[in-house]
């Protein structure tokens, strides 16, 4: 209920893991189109960027309606969301009408940020207030991890367990279960910390690129660090919050004291009267202007002039020396010994949000863990406050933290006192409980039973063989695991090493073998750098034997006699991808972005991913009687030949990347767990490897058309000289190479093939070239 950001958002996550849902609103007063409202609200999520929907078809789950004609939908819903205005009387008039029709065993919830989620039960049914509780979502709910669930005194446990589990599992979550306080406990957070910087900037004469520079990556937080965060957000849903919430904390000093802040409050307002909102009106604190060629560019707003700039880029020492400094912690020790203005600033936000987490102990949360939880999962930090004040040192920075004039809560030295110099209780490097301020020790976390956690097992004797690249895990009940762990996880000879090792001993150890990691990324692909050096140095023998050795793996996977489940993440690009396809299955967590996208490095796939797009896009059509097969050829090479890429692991398997037996997970730390499950559902099922299949070659008819077609796109600007070159060695490779008509060929004449373009296309400078550019700059050069 509620077609705005939030709900149509919420309809749209519900739609991605396959739940049917009716979006309702109020109906237009002013159209004859009584659905005009919802109708616009979710066309604007449908066209969002990023994309809300992890494929297009997934829309057709979504039923639109109001709340006057479509009001029966509610009778027949397991599940009412509620996501309408921050209004509590209209929140309370609507939750009458639901009390009135909804069935017995349904559940309510309120997306409400800021008001107490009880008081929108006042005076409804028992059995109402039973199945109410809040589901706080963060935007966009598809990306962001955290989900808030805030039960009242009246909702039965066995509903928060149920909410708790489907939001985890189901909607792949990361969940917090939170008091009913003001907030709750991410915006609580979030204001509370952000109020107090947005003063002490303007206070002390920061500018808008100075403050982005420094609140990203730097301190362990996103690129949109603090202003391009806000005009992310909506400056007007985040004045709107934080005057929302001032009321509500009378008891909360050290919030009171920003949020009232009187420099902070003007500009915000003037921002408001002048419409500069952020992304959505293209212009907050930064506005997108077009420079005299036309293109785009973003100016940063003079905090004094209130009039747009163009953009600086600020230069600190102690910046210089903490940039390349590897792990978050060690990179803040050495900006909060400097005494620059850069290092002022990180040692002012950093202690004062120690400072104000504490405070909120025991009122918003008993230990740090849901404070840290909310903080990584709802704002995309790498670390959550306590978390880094562990790193720190927590006796060292109180002291500091109070010569700073942040002093922390009393409840920390006590805590101290206790014995407990850290807010986590350790083993190792591992977290393994939580101290509670109300029973003044640590609290062992709960461990969920048969989960896969490779930081578990790390340094133990589940470690069966390990190099610089890559480690072989036996992680229980006859399945093993090869992770990779170089940069990127790019793909060389230690990981081909490891895979090969592994291979080996699934025929001997192992009744089946998992391909995965706990790393943000799969696999970038091939290493560029050694691909490059190897070619300039002509080293073409090592060259030949390094895509061969890839080959050979991949192969060696598809056919193992033995199932082995590859599990990618994030980005599975070129070899990362070709990886993937060699699966006997595949389980991947539902943001995967996978694809070959090789031409941008100017050459072809040669792991067997030309051969394997061939196998899965043109076999099965050219195996239909009389069928035509070069719509099947043409998508095959645009696919490969536009480097195109999968947002989603769903629209991976509208690309033909994925097969319809492989699974998808929402729940990235479930990933590995997942797929450890599959590897056993595969063996008891009697898994068989896939017969030898021969590659349908179009030949020379076919080699012309897709010529013509790439000297088309280069005759129109749409591709280089050079892209109309790489496309032709691809459409040679496609067609089979010199055989004259269609001919059914085996897959290694196909390998063949594209190791031969591939070392032919590295030996040129344009191909060099742009290997170079991706691995100093990361962007592809069009040559």
């Amino acid at each position: 209920m509620g077609s705005g950001t939030m709900g149509a958002a919420i309809a749209a996550h519900l739609a991605n893991i396959g739940v049917p849902v009716t979006l309702l609103d109020i109906v237009a007063k002013d159209s004859p189109d009584k659905n005009k409202i919802v109708k616009e609200g979710w066309d604007r999520c449908i066209k969002a960027r990023p994309a809300n929907l992890m494929g297009d078809e997934l829309k057709t789950l979504v039923k639109l309606g109001n709340l006057e004609d479509d009001f029966g939908a509610v009778a027949e819903a397991d599940w009412i969301c509620e996501a309408i205005i921050e209004n509590l009387k209209i929140k309370q008039d609507l939750m009458v009408r639901i009390d009135e029709v909804r069935k017995p065993n349904a559940i309510v919830s309120t997306n409400t940020s800021g008001i107490p989620v009880a008081s929108i039960a006042e005076g409804l049914s028992k059995e109402f207030k039973k199945h109410f509780l809040g589901t706080h979502f963060f935007n966009p709910p598809r990306y962001l991890k955290l989900l808030e669930i805030i039960p009242t005194p009246d909702t039965s446990n066995e509903v928060v367990e149920f909410i708790s589990h489907f939001g985890e599992y189901r909607l792949g979550k990361g969940i917090v279960l939170c008091k009913d306080t003001p907030n709750f406990i991410g915006n609580r957070v979030a204001f509370g910390t952000g109020a107090f910087a947005m003063d002490f900037i303007l206070n002390n004469e920061y500018t808008v690129d100075e403050v982005d520079a420094l609140t990203g990556p730097l301190m362990g937080r996103p690129k949109t660090a603090t202003f391009r965060l806000i005009d992310l957000v909506g400056v007007d849903v985040w004045h709107h919050v934080g005057k929302n919430l001032a009321p509500l904390i009378p008891h909360d000093k050290l919030g009171q004291k920003y949020l009232a802040a009187e420099k902070p409050q003007k500009l915000m307002d003037t921002l408001m009267e002048r419409k500069w909102l952020g992304n959505k009106t293209k212009v907050g604190f930064y506005k997108e202007v077009r420079d005299a060629e036309g293109k785009k560019q973003f100016y940063s707003l003079d905090l004094n002039t209130l009039e747009h700039v163009p953009a600086s880029k600020p230069r600190f020492d102690s910046v210089k020396a903490a940039k390349d400094v590897e792990g978050l912690g060690d990179r803040l020790k050495v900006m909060l010994e400097a005494d620059d203005k850069a290092a002022k600033l990180v040692k002012a936000l950093t202690y004062q949000s120690f400072q104000y987490v504490s405070s909120i102990i025991p009122e918003v949360a008993d230990t740090a863990k849901p404070i840290d939880d909310a903080i990584r999962w709802g704002f995309m930090h790498e670390a959550g406050a306590f978390e880094i004040w562990d790193m720190l040192g927590v006796k060292e920075t109180v002291k500091r933290m109070k010569a700073e004039g942040y002093p922390a809560a009393k409840w920390v030295d006590e805590m101290l006192k206790n014995g407990c110099e850290t807010f986590y209780q350790y083993k190792g490097a591992n977290k393994i409980g939580a101290y509670d301020v109300a029973k003044g020790k640590y609290v062992k976390f709960k461990q969920p039973e048969g989960f896969v956690f490779l930081k578990d097992l790390r340094g133990t004797k589940k470690e069966v063989s390990k190099n610089a690249g890559a480690t072989l895990f036996d992680i229980g009940d006859g399945v093993g695991l090869v992770e990779f762990h170089t940069k990127m996880n790019a793909l060389d000879d230690d990981i081909f090493a490891i895979t090969s090792e592994a291979l080996d001993k699934l025929e001997t150890d192992f009744d089946g073998l998992v391909v995965g990691s706990e790393a943000d990324n799969f696999s970038a692909g091939a290493n560029l750098f050694m691909v490059v050096v190897a070619a300039q140095q002509g080293m073409w023998d090592q060259l030949d034997d390094a895509i061969r050795r890839l080959q050979n793996m991949n192969m060696r996977m598809r056919y193992s006699p033995k199932p082995v489940v590859v599990a990618p993440a994030g980005l599975a690009l070129g070899g990362g991808c070709e990886v993937t396809m060699h699966a006997s299955r595949v389980v991947a967590a539902s943001e995967t972005y996978i694809g070959l996208v090789e031409l941008g490095a100017g050459v072809i796939p040669a792991g067997a991913g030309t051969k394997e797009y061939m196998r899965r896009i043109i076999n099965p059509a050219v195996k239909v009687p009389d069928a035509e097969p070069f719509p099947f050829i043409q998508k095959a090479f645009l696919q490969i030949g536009q480097a195109k890429v999968a947002t989603s692991a769903e629209e991976a398997r509208g690309m033909g990347i994925l097969g319809p037996q492989d699974r998808i997970v929402t729940n990235r730390d479930h990933l590995l767990t997942e797929a450890k499950k599959e590897v056993l559902h595969m063996v008891n099922a009697g898994y068989r490897p896939p017969t030898p299949e021969l590659i349908y070659a179009a030949g020379r008819d076919m080699f012309g058309a897709m010529k013509i077609g790439a000297w088309a796109f280069k005759e129109g600007h749409y591709i280089t000289e050079y892209d109309s070159h790489i496309a032709t060695k691809l459409a040679h490779i496609i067609a089979g190479g010199d055989i004259t008509k269609p001919t059914w060929v085996s897959e290694q004449y196909i390998l063949d093939l594209e190791r031969e373009a591939f070392l032919s296309l590295c030996g040129e400078e344009k191909t060099q070239a742009r290997m170079w550019s991706i691995l100093q700059s990361g962007k592809p050069l069009r040559n």
